[in-house]
């Protein structure tokens, strides 16, 4: 199983990123997929998650800025990021889990690499 994420980069604060995570190796429709971040010091934190029947959950420092969707026919989990803030400056990393709880609770089968997001003030 393989999780590629891609996307992120330096935007100033107030813009949008949108980062994607390519999956392979499993059955996409079968797992839950979510996007976590982490602050080098700090520990890694849950951000958004998607389900194959489109049932979202989100961190309440996100809720309304960010979006999380799935393309299946693509095997991708994308993180719409807007209205970004300095303080959400991290490492971002997808996940799979055939398990949502248990996905949300970092305790995912699948991890991917991490993309840099930076946000400047």
């Amino acid at each position: 199983v393989q999780l590629q994420a891609s996307g992120g980069g330096l935007v100033q604060a107030g813009g949008s990123l949108r980062l994607s995570c390519v999956a392979s190796g499993l059955t996409f429709s079968n797992y839950h997929m979510a996007w976590f971040r982490q602050v080098p010091g700090k520990e890694r934190e849950f951000v958004a998650s998607a389900s194959w029947s489109w049932i979202t959950y989100y961190a309440d420092s996100v809720k309304g800025r960010f979006a999380a969707f799935r393309d299946e026919d693509k095997n991708t989990v994308y993180l719409e990021m807007n209205s970004l803030k300095p303080e959400d400056t991290a490492v971002y990393y997808c996940a799979a889990d055939d398990r949502g709880p248990r996905l949300r609770a970092g305790r995912a089968d699948y991890w991917g690499q991490g993309t840099l997001v930076t946000v400047s003030s």
